[in-house]
């Protein structure tokens, strides 16, 4: 059986935990083909690595390098709009330095958890957030239904 290749988009996503606040660096995107509250991230470049993407991202995004990355989870979904696949790799760090600036991307802002669940966060941000903050122990969690996002933890 002849298999044909998938088109694929890669992103990342970074949670920046401030231990001396216990505030996370959000981010309120200003783009309309995702606006709201959400987290620094992008695209993976041709020939990238996940993690090199992450770090380069967020310093283009907010000034700041980040290091010690830990992997959350993957969120994975079939876009028919574009026919493709598209995966969002999850990073968080309490590893960071420089100073924070802003992007065109959007406002960078450092906010407590409950500030972000009670903002306006960007469409499917509140299922994306729960993989940062996923309690111990719980390993993963698929999505039944194909319509929907496959969330995966780590």
């Amino acid at each position: 059986m002849k298999r044909e290749l998938e088109l694929v988009e890669l992103t990342n996503m970074c949670m920046i935990v401030d231990k001396k606040t216990n505030k996370i660096l959000s981010q309120y995107r200003l783009k309309k083909d995702w606006p709201g509250l959400t987290l620094p991230g992008g695209h993976v470049e041709n020939g990238e690595s996940i993690v090199k993407s992450v770090i380069r991202e967020v310093k283009e995004e907010t000034n700041l390098e980040v290091k010690n990355l830990i992997p959350c989870g993957v969120v994975s979904w079939y876009d028919v709009t574009k026919n493709q696949r598209c995966l969002i790799f999850l990073y968080k760090t309490y590893d960071f330095s420089g100073t924070l600036k802003q992007s065109d991307e959007g406002i960078n802002k450092w906010l407590s958890i409950e500030e972000i669940k009670n903002g306006d966060m960007a469409p499917d941000f509140k299922e994306i957030l729960s993989v940062f903050l996923h309690v111990e122990g719980r390993t993963e969690y698929f999505c039944k239904d194909p319509k929907k996002k496959e969330i995966m933890f780590y």
